[in-house]
């Protein structure tokens, strides 16, 4: 086990491009459609629209990131680089709360559509077999996610089309406030996400400064129209009002069009989605802990790659234990709304951070400062519920970084990635 060593460049577009579209079709497009409808009305369109928006301006910004930092670590690496160490450190925490909670959550899901009665047995059975997988290196986890991929659109694709051969709903004209459009759009923007982990696992990337951008503007691309096609068909058969109360809207929607049959394969496509979610948020979640731990910010025994897999074992380790605690736990109501404050802020480094790095065509403001303000927008839309417990778990994490700055060494990021340790600045 090497204690600091680099981990190995083995994606290449295609790998990148399956852990985009691994983690953004997860639970989001099985679950995330109900409580946006709920909120926006017949204005769920638009509220897609904007999530949609501000994700592509934080994709933009997180590949100029990458590009110029390629390393383990997204958001963290770049704020601490671009901002300095405080910033980097308050995005770093803010991504590793907010994704344990969806870990549990996607877990939990799982073991929710596979076996109702026993899900919490199955949420811990699949993060235990999850980062065993993990454990052989991120290139054998490829050819599972790249099968749930598959497996998960020819499941959508066959909702739309039976969708459209369905009657249609009347159209209502119930619209939620503009403060619930953008609560909408806040809910979807997470089902968005994902594309964070291309960033993300930018150190096993080959050649990131091509391979991140295109990776995150493909998968983005592709869930964008997944989503529009799949809202599309469940306002056509259901209706905004019952969209907006389902809790299980697809399923809903192939039984609302007399396909009875498909709704048992939905619900497995569900189960994979969340599965194949769950696994992405593993290695993104990790190797943000990883970089943490390189700088001192968590115990240095979490910093270790094993030499012969080139995996970050110790920290996908430490992961799963706490994912195992919180879905036996189970009451994550309160770190379900922090994270989403947590996300939120996480991009919102992310867009400043772009906002320091200049490109061949110079510095690029536009795309960063809407990235920027479209973060701090939904941010404000959210509930207080979820904003408070963010701020306190922030808070808390200042307080241990003021206590313990004398005590760790400085990073400097050397030409090829590597560290160099002084004094903390």
């Amino acid at each position: 086990m090497s204690a600091t060593g680099s981990l190995r460049r083995r994606l290449g577009l295609g790998g990148a491009l399956v852990v985009g579209l691994g983690s953004m079709l997860g639970a989001g497009v099985f679950v995330a459609l109900a409580p946006a409808a709920a909120l926006a009305g017949d204005a769920l369109p638009v509220a897609l629209v904007l999530a949609a928006l501000v994700a592509a301006a934080n994709a933009s910004s997180m590949s100029v990131l990458a590009a110029r930092w390629p390393q383990s670590g997204g958001a963290y690496v770049y704020g601490r680089e671009a901002l300095g160490p405080v910033w980097g450190y308050l995005a770093g925490v803010a991504f590793v709360v907010g994704k344990l909670a969806s870990c549990a959550a996607m877990a939990l899901a799982v073991g929710t559509y596979a076996w109702p009665g026993h899900a919490r047995v199955v949420a811990v059975l699949l993060v235990v077999a999850l980062t065993a997988l993990g454990w052989w290196g991120v290139q054998r986890t490829i050819p599972v996610m790249a099968v749930i991929v598959v497996v998960v659109l020819a499941v959508l694709a066959a909702v739309v089309a039976v969708g459209a051969g369905a009657p249609a709903v009347p159209a209502g004209d119930g619209r939620g406030s503009v403060r619930d459009v953008l609560a909408a759009a806040g809910v979807l923007f997470f089902a968005f996400a994902g594309y964070a982990r291309v960033a993300t696992l930018g150190e096993e990337v080959r050649d990131p400064s091509r391979t991140v951008p295109r990776a995150v503007a493909l998968a983005l691309g592709a869930v964008l129209v997944v989503y529009a096609a799949v809202a599309w068909a469940g306002i056509r058969v259901l209706g905004v009002a019952h969209l907006g109360t389902s809790t299980a809207p697809l399923v809903d929607v192939v039984e609302s069009a007399g396909a009875d049959a498909l709704a048992p394969v939905v619900r497995t496509a569900a189960a994979l989605a969340a599965g194949g979610a769950l696994l992405a948020l593993l290695l993104g979640v990790s190797r943000t802990v990883l970089a943490l731990a390189r700088d001192g910010h968590l115990p240095r025994t979490l910093a270790g790659v094993d030499a012969r897999h080139g995996v970050p074992r110790p920290a996908e380790a430490g992961i799963a234990v706490v994912v195992v605690v919180l879905v036996l736990v189970g009451d994550l109501g309160t770190v379900v709304g922090a994270s989403s404050f947590g996300v939120l802020l996480y991009y919102a480094v992310a867009n400043a951070a772009a906002l320091t790095v200049r490109t061949r065509r110079g510095r690029r403001r536009a795309v960063p400062v809407a990235g920027l303000a479209g973060c701090l927008l939904l941010g404000w839309t959210q509930p207080a519920g979820s904003v408070l417990p963010g701020l306190v778990v922030l808070a808390l994490a200042l307080v241990a970084y003021a206590v313990t700055r004398r005590a760790r060494p400085r990073r400097a990021a050397s030409t090829d990635g590597s560290a160099t340790r002084t004094t903390d600045r």
